[in-house]
């Protein structure tokens, strides 16, 4: 499962099988691997929330899921089902608020425990990427065009140099989706933050015709399955990340490979800045057919693709037509290597 991937779907062509969504890169590799995953339809009021990389085994003292790294579903979950009763209508990748004849479409997010890894990698002018990219990439799902990004910055001492450099990145995130830096707060809360840390979060605001917005009521069997790639693991399941970084005895200056032969540090693999998919995918839609889109972020395949689907629908994925980055690889191979390690015990 390549994580950080947004996927849409277009009506399939004409004389295009319902069993075969085209492959996600365009070049094929020998005979495709087929997985089918079928999928609840998603209650109202769902929102995004971690999901758990489960093993084969339920005996395990340490574990390489989420919950072994500190993050709790079924909280996730039951606030959730709290939030429903007091808000409901919310559940789609962004808010939408009627405006005339548009929705303003707004959605906020932060980059998780990837400051952890900015902290000890010191490259924090890509950070700010990430934090746009998580909010635009979400209100884009509605064909929204972004307007413009707010941010918080969150410090204990105010470091001018380190801030210059993360929300230098908020302004390039904001170029590259086409939106205005309108504005943000910059927080300096002695004793609350460990030295040389900080926090951030952010949203962003966009707009679509009302009789434009893509909300994926239309999809049907045989519509086409596309995703767009990823550059890495983007700004989710850091937990997770760091935990298998921890275990497998690698530290974030060692060499991992490329696909293209080049190689590159662990540490900035796992930092390569979020993609901000707004331009392809304002350009792809403006060209008719796609009728749901999703971005794929802490839930993975399985928790984000039912939110766009009607009732009763599932998907089937040809999980050898991408290019896998080499930063997957590692990280699943150490997955492994764990559960091996423990069932020998």
């Amino acid at each position: 499962m390549t994580a950080g991937r947004l996927l849409h779907l277009l009506r399939a062509p004409t004389g295009t099988p319902s069993a075969g969504p085209v492959p996600a890169s365009a070049a094929c590799r020998g005979p495709p691997h087929r997985q089918l995953l079928r999928f609840r339809h998603g209650p109202a009021g769902m929102r995004r929330v971690p999901v758990s990389c489960t093993s084969t085994t339920s005996e395990r003292k340490e574990g390489m899921t989420y919950k072994d790294a500190g993050v709790d579903i079924d909280a996730g979950t039951e606030l959730v089902r709290r939030i429903a009763k007091m808000a409901p209508g919310i559940g789609g990748f962004g808010g939408l608020f009627p405006w005339g004849d548009e929705y303003l479409v707004a959605g906020t997010d932060g980059v998780g425990t990837k400051l952890k890894l900015a902290f000890e990698t010191g490259i924090h002018d890509t950070i700010g990427v990430d934090l746009v990219a998580m909010s635009v990439n979400d209100i884009v799902t509605s064909g929204a065009k972004p307007l413009f990004f707010l941010d918080y910055y969150a410090t204990s001492k105010l470091d001018v140099d380190l801030a210059e450099k993360v929300i230098k990145g908020i302004v390039d995130g904001c170029t590259q989706a086409n939106c205005v830096l309108l504005g943000g707060e910059t927080a300096e809360m002695p004793d609350f933050y460990a030295e040389g840390e900080y926090d951030l979060s952010g949203f962003a605001v966009g707009a679509v015709k009302k009789d434009k917005v893509i909300d994926g009521k239309n999809i049907v069997k045989g519509d086409v399955l596309i995703g767009l790639p990823s550059s890495g693991v983007h700004s989710n399941g850091f937990s997770l990340a760091r935990r298998v970084l921890e275990k497998s005895g690698l530290s974030l200056s060692d060499q991992l490979p490329r696909n293209d032969g080049i190689t590159t540090t662990v540490g900035e693999a796992l930092m390569a800045p979020t993609v901000i998919y707004v331009k392809q995918v304002l350009e792809i839609i403006s060209k008719g057919g796609v009728k749901g889109l999703a971005h794929i972020t802490g839930g993975g395949f399985t928790d984000n693709i039912p939110r766009v689907f009607p009732s009763g629908l599932g998907a089937k994925i040809f999980s050898d037509s991408w290019e896998v980055p080499p930063v997957f690889k590692w990280l699943q191979q150490a997955r492994i290597n764990d559960l091996l390690e423990t069932l020998m015990m």
